[in-house]
């Protein structure tokens, strides 16, 4: 199964830093832009976090919530939130289930290893919970300014 725009956000619970058990449509009557990265403590998660952060204030004004989404534990998120001062949450989806719902998991070459691992996307649900923009295969430089172009029009 895969998502596209105009469906609504899958009706899972998920694990946050701040929360053990969220319901994704806890997040209705806001924006909720959810990105998806491969790995806490990395140079591009981290400028990605940096950037979201250094946005949230702004993002918040327009009715919009910021949550990052990788498979690392709570523990480890828990931890690149406190060294790097991020202003949002973090879900840890350790079993893939968000990670295969939104389809990020894509095959991945490093140094000539072939493995399966998370694309960088995001993507943007309305206020009802329906998906109105998605980005794959994303580049972190420039990203947010996307992002932000894409929740004001």
């Amino acid at each position: 199964m895969s998502i596209s725009i105009g469906d609504k956000i899958p009706n899972l619970t998920v694990a946050t830093t701040k929360n053990e058990a969220l319901q994704l449509s806890d997040y209705k009557g806001k924006k909720l832009v959810m990105y998806f990265y491969p790995k806490d403590n990395t140079p591009g998660c981290t400028q990605e976090g940096k950037d979201f952060t250094e946005h949230y204030a702004e993002l918040q004004k327009l009715n919009t919530e910021v949550v990052g989404v990788s498979k690392d534990t709570l523990k480890k998120h828990s931890n690149f939130i406190e060294k790097y001062d991020f202003s949002f949450d973090l879900i840890a989806d350790t079993e893939e289930e968000l990670c295969q719902v939104m389809d990020v998991i894509k095959e991945k070459n490093m140094y000539g290893k072939k493995y399966m691992g998370i694309e960088r996307s995001t993507f943007i649900f309305d206020e009802n919970g329906v998906l109105t923009h998605e980005f794959r295969k994303v580049r972190v430089k420039g990203h947010i300014d996307q992002v932000l172009e894409a929740i004001k029009s």
